[in-house]
């Protein structure tokens, strides 16, 4: 306890609180001093008045708290310096530096005569605590009592202005004071006029300034920096250098970032030039701003290297190392830093653990996640602020682990629409396109958020995964409205959507309307046209986009090589897998090498694929494995197919996936003890067979049918249909082909279980419910097998109907008894 010994005594300690009034009685004297440090030591024959001795500046230094601060007070009010206007106004800014604006407040109401140097104290005092309205209102207070504001007045409350009409107010104010060209007056008008994006006004006090410091210019440089106007910020900095103004770390700082949103790496590294010439490399700030500039564009190389030179780093510069390589897809050495971070004595923030929380969803490590969510919930982060929560809601869903995702998010109490947003994307990664839906129409039933782009490009694809084209149409008209349609991430989901609910010439109409200097919408629509076995258009369009001078990327290949093979363009394809490598330097991953094995493998090249897969310069995976087996299983070849089934239970042991298509192998060879051996090896590792589904959208339900379903309320009628439509087809030529049932069973048996398959079902259940010539559309989650597309070709014929179903692989458009995949799929 500090103590003020006076006469060699200790005098007791002050209870007292604040003391409102400027005179005291006697007895207080000695209740004032306790807490005090030792700076006042009159000798005892000295009187209380006299105050000979007292250092005041070291009075107020000494006061680090509340408390000594209200003691300091006491004594100033005893020795009647609170008096003197330059004291009680020091007190006033003693309080507000200590974040007390009550005492501010009391302070600053004794004050008897107040100059304007004490009514800017109590401005800044409200604006430095965060209540910007008392600020602005105190304006109008001083202006009634008659004082006149001067240039220290203004900057404080333009800081403080939230609305635009006290803004101008204060403007007009300036003017008629004269006060207008001052700099710090004209720098915070800048300023304002940005945070309300009137660009134009903030340029133009800018421009008539008869002279500009360097905070004139970062001012105006950063006003236009964040509020977007990147372009309109380095025009103001060619400016500056033309009037030979040099740039400083704040220059560079705020810069910086506006070249990486711009994707202007020239301009960016001028200013690494400028940087080293000038020995600002080793300033915090620019080191930092340059730290998070390379981890942009992906050079983290250069990002360490700036982290490295720091002579001191902070917090900021931890956040940003381990975001870089977070960002740039390295979990690995953004989980390093965190440690190493925490090791050199800096506590992780919120921004810490959003880019950990990442890290540890892309490093898959399930059981660090439950660390990082302790670590939250231990700190209270999740009521702090909802970026947080949404963070660790994305490493759940992420992690493939959307029960405790949706469980934080339910518990979210102010979701924002990124809240949402993850959600939603959450759902739809994990092909959970139902669920995703579902919490797409609560968020729509909210009146506090609004759908953004984010949740356009989140819910679409998750429609265009069920075939849901009611529903995604209505969005598209609510994307309309908001003006999105021609941004070309949206515009992308909406090509996709048509594309994968069937309607190729609606998904044409979107991609000439949408923005094609990317290779994004391109990839779509060629991806589109070959899922329904267009794949010379698809051809023609990569032609069209070279022609349009877009570059083709590495999607843009696996989009071709898949058009080639669901239309058996053999030669092409080939000539697409040369031409990446050879003219374009792209070299094939494990999708290209699977897609060129599908290729292969579909129009019955079998061994020409597997020679494929024993050439490949990486180590095939199950992707380019299960299309050599799928291969197999459409041409019957039983050993090869053994082949690659051995090197896919290696590779991938737990997808049940491939222990059906061998099986199906076997079964339509005849071979049942090997049907029965695999189906036993996937029954002890405890793997069950994915059921097959079909679904129909009618009268804004989706319809869902399982193979053999007995359980829905048209049951009857539809088996009923389906009799009745097997009748007419043998009628026209139709012989069931019991080569399809994958069971050992007699004769009759087999024609009920293909009767009873998910498609037939929910064709016949479209053939019931909609008027006659009507199209149907079916989703399917397996592959059509061959007696079913067999049957619905005649189906189509008999009904006069066009009927379009998506299977896991394709589209087939049955019209007229013919499809459009040519009986090539």
């Amino acid at each position: 306890m500090l103590r003020l010994l006076i006469g060699g005594r200790s005098l007791p300690n002050c209870k007292s609180n604040y003391i409102p009034k400027h005179t005291l009685s006697s007895q207080c004297l000695h209740t004032s001093y306790s807490l005090v440090p030792n700076y006042i030591q009159p000798s005892s024959n000295e009187s209380w008045s006299n105050d000979r001795g007292i250092d005041v500046d070291l009075l107020f230094h000494s006061s680090t708290n509340i408390h000594i601060a209200k003691c300091v007070h006491a004594l100033l009010i005893v020795l009647g310096k609170v008096q003197s206007l330059f004291i009680s106004t020091r007190l006033l800014n003693l309080y507000s530096n200590l974040g007390s604006i009550s005492l501010c407040q009391q302070t600053f109401d004794e004050i008897s005569n107040k100059d304007v140097y004490t009514w800017n104290s109590i401005i800044s005092a409200y604006v430095r605590n965060g209540i910007p309205s008392d600020a602005v209102n105190c304006l109008y207070k001083m202006l009634k009592s008659e004082i006149k504001p001067d240039f220290y007045t203004f900057p404080p409350v333009l800081k403080a202005c939230r609305a635009l009409n006290d803004g101008v107010r204060i403007h007009a104010l300036i003017l008629k004071t004269g006060l207008e060209w001052d700099v710090f007056v004209a720098a915070s008008l800048v300023h304002m006029y940005c945070r309300f994006g009137l660009f134009d006004a903030a340029y133009q006090i800018f421009e008539n300034m008869p002279f500009r410091d360097m905070g004139c210019w970062n001012a105006i440089i950063s006003g236009f920096c964040q509020n977007g106007k990147g372009e309109k910020a380095l025009e103001v900095l060619d400016e500056m250098r033309l009037e030979g103004v040099k740039m400083d770390s704040v220059t560079v700082s705020t810069i910086l970032p506006v070249c990486a949103q711009m994707d202007d790496m020239v301009q960016g590294r001028l200013t690494h030039l400028y940087v080293v010439k000038h020995g600002l490399e080793s300033d915090l700030f620019v080191g930092n701003a340059f730290i998070n500039f390379y981890a942009k564009f992906g050079e983290v190389e250069h990002a360490q290297k700036f982290f490295d030179n720091l002579v001191t780093r902070d917090l900021v510069s931890w956040n940003s190392i381990i975001a870089a390589y977070e960002q740039n897809n390295n979990p690995d050495c953004a989980l390093n830093f965190f440690y190493e971070m925490q090791m050199n004595g800096f506590k992780p923030d919120l921004l810490t653990l959003v880019s950990v929380a990442s890290s540890i969803a892309q490093s898959r490590d399930s059981q660090s996640s439950r660390c990082v969510h302790g670590f939250i919930v231990r700190r209270c982060w999740f009521e702090k602020d909802v970026i947080i929560g949404n963070a660790v809601v994305d490493m759940y869903a992420k992690l493939g682990d959307v029960d405790s995702a949706r469980k934080l998010f339910d518990r979210i109490r102010l979701k924002d629409v990124v809240s949402w947003n993850t959600m939603i994307t959450g759902y739809g990664q994990n092909g959970l396109a139902d669920d995703a839906i579902e919490v797409y129409r609560m968020m729509i039933g909210t009146e506090y958020v609004t759908p953004n782009q984010g949740t356009w490009a989140s819910i679409i694809p998750a429609y265009a995964h069920i075939g849901a084209l009611k529903e995604g149409a209505t969005t598209h008209g609510r994307v309309l409205k908001t003006g999105l349609l021609l941004d070309v991430f949206i515009g992308t989901c909406l090509i996709d959507l048509y594309g994968k609910c069937g309607k190729v010439e609606d998904t044409m109409k979107l991609f000439y309307e949408v923005p094609k200097t990317s290779s994004v919408p391109w990839n779509a629509v060629i991806s589109c046209l070959g899922i329904h076995g267009h794949g010379e258009m698809s051809l023609k369009l990569f032609r069209n986009m070279l022609d349009d001078g877009v570059r083709p990327d590495a999607i843009t290949f696996i989009s071709l090589l898949s058009a080639c093979s669901h239309s058996g363009l053999v030669e092409q394809g080939e000539w697409c897998f040369n031409v990446m490598q050879h003219e374009y330097g792209i070299k094939p991953t494990l999708k290209h090498y699977g897609c060129l094995v599908d290729l292969l493998g579909r129009a019955g090249q079998l061994e020409k694929a597997y020679s494929c897969i024993k050439s490949m310069p990486l180590q095939p995976d199950a992707s380019v494995w299960g299309a050599l087996l799928g291969a197999c299983r459409i041409h019957g070849n039983a050993d090869l197919g053994k082949v690659a089934s051995d090197r896919l239970l290696e590779v991938d042991p737990d997808n049940v996936g491939y222990y059906v298509l061998l099986s199906n192998i076997y079964a339509n060879a005849g071979k049942w003890d090997g049907v029965n051996t695999v189906r036993s090896l996937a029954t002890s590792k405890g793997l069950k067979k994915t059921p097959g589904w079909s679904s129909i959208e009618l009268n804004n339900k989706m319809e869902v049918f399982y193979t053999g379903n007995q359980s829905h309320p048209q049951c009857d009628q539809i088996y009923e249909e389906l009799e009745a439509l097997t009748a007419k087809m043998k009628i026209l030529g139709y012989i069931p082909d019991y080569s399809f049932v994958l069971q050992d069973v007699e004769e009759d048996e087999k024609q009920h279980i293909l009767t009873s398959h998910s498609e037939r079902l929910a064709i016949a259940y479209g053939i019931i419910n909609t008027p006659a010539r009507t199209p149907i559309r079916i989703f399917k989650n397996l592959r059509v097998c061959g007696d079913c597309h067999t049957a619905t070709k005649f189906i189509s014929k008999i009904t006069e109907r066009e009927i379009i179903v998506r299977d896991s692989n394709r589209f087939h458009n049955f019209k007229d008894g013919v499809c459009s995949c040519g009986d090539y799929w």
